[in-house]
């Protein structure tokens, strides 16, 4: 009986593995991505202990890190992490996640986007030097988030034109973004002038999107939106997310807004034991609601 039950565990701890391990990594451009052709300095990632999570930082050539279900149900989703356009928080924003989806059917794609450069080796305490002063950051992140916004349209691209090498629905693929990665995939809604190129559905956790996105003009296709948020944000980006779902709500478009008393700024999938650290079951109730997951 011993060696059975030990046989079954072993069984599904493969199976669990099975589900959710990284199947491969594909890049996004043939050669170098255009708009950043002079960039060289090189990728790295590191734990950093700033941020208690890993990091990827100066990211030069876009790539998704794709995660397959072992039946996957035709749905899929991109997933833009955050990280100041500076670092992407690789695991707690991204990876994570796409387990999780995977588990639930979802074939997941990490979007590696580009970044600004990074001149240490500490480029989340960099980034937080850089946040000292919220202009001169956002003047030198301007033009990278253009660049990222191209990356995560190039993502949807390329998930559309590969629907069915991954058994995808090209009509089911939706974006969701973390931080910076909210903005970025909002990029790819807002500032994407071929309906082609659209995601069917998105989800922005504690965007920040610039007013200019905010006041950009909101796509014809009825796009459904999930937003979620914490009032206690230490970036004092909640009116972002309360601006970003009445922008939804004038359209007439289907909009929900979870804001949370708290939970801070880069939550993602870690654990504070709060009532946002479920976000992602709602999520789930919501991808369900839009037929995006069998019940």
């Amino acid at each position: 009986m011993y060696n059975l039950s030990r046989l079954f565990f072993v069984v599904f701890l493969f199976s669990i593995t099975k589900i959710n391990a990284q199947d491969k990594t594909i890049a996004l451009y043939e050669g170098k991505a255009p708009g950043s052709e002079n960039w060289t300095w090189v990728e790295a990632e590191m734990y950093s202990e700033l941020f208690k999570t890993e990091v990827v930082y100066n990211v030069v050539n876009p790539e998704v890190l794709i995660f397959k279900p072992e039946n996957p149900n035709g749905t899929s989703i991109i997933i833009a992490p955050g990280g100041g356009f500076q670092t992407l928080s690789i695991h707690k924003e991204g990876t994570k996640l796409a387990e999780y989806l995977a588990s639930k059917g979802i074939t997941a794609f990490v979007l590696k986007y580009r970044l600004i450069h990074s001149k240490t080796n500490d480029p989340a305490k960099e980034l937080i030097a850089n946040l000292q002063d919220r202009d001169a950051h956002y003047e030198r992140t301007t033009a990278v988030q253009k660049l990222a916004g191209q990356d995560c349209i190039k993502a949807i691209e390329f998930v559309r034109k590969n629907a069915s090498d991954y058994h995808l629905d090209p009509n089911k693929i939706g974006v969701i973004g973390f931080s910076a990665g909210g903005t970025v995939i909002l990029e790819s809604i807002l500032n994407n002038s071929s309906e082609e190129k659209l995601p069917d559905f998105a989800a922005a956790i504690y965007a920040g999107p610039t007013q200019d996105l905010l006041e950009a003009k909101i796509p014809q296709k009825q796009l459904p939106l999930f937003i979620v948020a914490a009032s206690d944000d230490q970036l004092k980006l909640a009116p972002k997310s309360i601006s970003l779902y009445n922008k939804w709500l004038a359209a007439n478009y289907p909009v929900e807004l979870h804001m949370y008393a708290n939970g801070g700024h880069g939550f993602g999938m870690s654990k504070q034991n709060l009532p946002v650290d479920n976000w992602f079951k709602r999520f789930e109730d919501w991808l369900i609601q839009f037929k995006y997951i069998k019940e």
